[in-house]
């Protein structure tokens, strides 16, 4: 088994059995999103989905087809605004939270 494939096993055993590291996961995602780094935060969400709801349930959820989510989120995807928005309602939903958002000066 390759290095990527043992770290998808241990990141969705640990997001199974522990809420917080899940939240910390979804949280890093959108701060990775909202900070410009689309790649990354792309890269968290589709570790979030598969260690969570999978990307077959995320799909029925929203009304898309599971394979054009995993293509929208794969490195070369490039989702629109509104199937973000979609799929983090949908991903708040599923873990019982709601994300916000703070301003805060950067401290230079």
């Amino acid at each position: 088994m390759t290095l990527h494939g043992r770290f998808r096993e241990t990141v969705q055993a640990r997001a199974q059995r522990d809420a917080r590291f899940r939240r910390a996961l979804l949280t890093e995602a959108v701060n990775e999103l909202l900070a410009g780094d689309l790649g990354a935060g792309k890269a968290l969400l589709r570790d979030y989905i598969n260690a969570t709801l999978g990307f077959e349930q995320l799909g029925a959820d929203i009304g898309r087809p599971a394979k054009s989510l995993q293509r929208m989120l794969g490195p070369s995807g490039n989702p629109t605004a509104g199937n973000l928005i979609a799929i983090l309602k949908a991903l708040q939903d599923y873990e019982d939270v709601t994300i916000t958002v703070r301003l805060s000066r950067d401290a230079a």
